[in-house]
Order: C-alpha cells, then structure tokens, then sequence
C-alpha cells in the first residue's frame, strides 16, 4: 500500500533567502526583483520567514574564500551579511537579469562566493550546503532564461543543495529594446510565467519542508571524512 504524498501547505519554521544579483543599485526599481517578489509573497503567505539581498546595494568582493579581506580585498559584505543569511536559510533562491545570453557578473559573483564554502562540513560530515534547497528567477530582454537556469542550478547542486522539480521560473520580452517585467505591466498575465513562478516555490517549501523533517540528507555514502579511507564500503582502492 502507498502513501499520497503530503498536501502540506504551512511551513512555517522554514526560512528563505532571496538574493537579486541584478546590477541596479536602490531605489532604482528592479525587475528581476519584481517577480521575485510573486515568490516571496507565497512563501510569507505559507509562513516561510524570508530574507531579500541586493547584491548591488553591498561591496562583496569577487573571489573564492569565505573572507577576500583576508586575501586583499579593502571591503567585503559577504561574510557579514550575506552568508549569515544563506547559512541560516533551507532555502536559497538567486534572481539575475539576463545579459548577452549569460546571468550577470554579480550572479556569477555570487555563484563563486557560495562556492568558497563548499569545503565546508556540517555536523554529518556533509557539504554545508546539504539540506538547502535552490531554485532561480531570471528576466530579461533576450533568449536565455533556460540556459541560465541551467548554469545557476548546475551550480547550486553541484556544491551541496538540492534542486526539486522545476526549480526555475522566468520572463522575457520580444527580442530587442522593449519593455522589461513590470513596466506598464508587462509580463503580469503571461500564464507561462505565472504558472512557473507557482510551482517553483512550492516545490522549494515542499523540498525543504521534508528534508528538515527526516533530519536533513541521508548520510550514506556522502559523509567526506568516512570517504577518505572508504570507498563504497570498501577500502581505499590503490591508486597504481
């Protein structure tokens, strides 16, 4: 006999990050954060607490520490405020506009940040990242939302975090100068967009909420330190 799966709608106790890597400072308006917000308005409406980061409006520095001040940089925000965020968060969501067909140089900033601390553990021997959940929000003017979704998420799951259905949603407008989502509307009755935006989210919640309920990650198997001296239940193969 098999179980249906849980139709779980609270989720409260979870907590959300949502980090706009659009190159706008404030209060210049940004549309990539415009439709982040249709996602972080469900995840509120759900009970998720939710954070929102305009890397443009920090000085994070580029690099691959955790700290580039120690490593020569004269300011950076990241180790201050952002990465309390994305640690504390079982879910992390990047937002990037679309530029020449690629994420922007902040979200690919960002990418290398989070990347600094794959070599961290948690208290399973795991990557810290094990147990998040990411997904991505792209707009933009140009081809590309697919392709960047690829890159973000490749990214995201690569160093620890756990992608779910359909982690990805996005807008464009007709190729060219045109309006971006949000101006006079555009993009608010596209029901691709809608449609998207929706699943996503709740699949981020729904990923979230049962990878926080069993625990986290099951640890067989993906626990570094074991794997250092095993290998599949092993010993450690000679490497001759």
């Amino acid at each position: 006999m098999t179980t249906a799966p849980s139709s779980r709608s609270d989720y409260t106790g979870l907590r959300a990050v949502f980090i706009n890597c659009t190159l706008k400072r404030s209060p210049e308006p940004s549309h990539t954060e415009r439709l982040m917000r249709n996602a972080v308005a469900i995840m509120e409406s759900a009970g998720v607490a939710v954070d929102v980061l305009r890397v443009a409006d920090h000085d994070v520095a580029f690099g691959i520490y955790p700290d580039m001040r120690e490593h020569g940089a004269d300011q950076d925000a990241w180790p201050g405020t952002f990465w309390p965020k994305v640690a504390a968060a079982d879910i992390v969501v990047l937002g990037t506009p679309i530029w020449l067909g690629e994420e922007s140089s902040l979200c690919r900033t960002v990418i290398e940040r989070l990347y600094a601390h794959s070599g961290q553990l948690n208290d399973a021997g795991q990557s810290i990242f094990y147990g998040k959940t990411g997904g991505a929000i792209v707009t933009g003017n140009e081809d590309g939302i697919k392709h960047v979704s690829m890159t973000v998420l490749y990214a995201l799951q690569h160093i620890g975090f756990s992608i779910p259905p359909q982690a990805d949603c996005g807008w464009i407008g007709e190729a060219g100068p045109g309006p971006s989502y949000g101006d006079d509307g555009a993009g608010f009755d596209n029901a691709f967009t809608r449609r998207n935006t929706i699943i996503m989210t709740w699949n981020l919640m729904h990923l979230a909420g049962l990878l926080k309920a069993s625990g986290g990650f099951p640890t067989h198997g993906n626990q570094r330190p074991k794997l250092d001296d095993n290998w599949f239940g092993h010993p450690k193969l000679d490497s001759k």
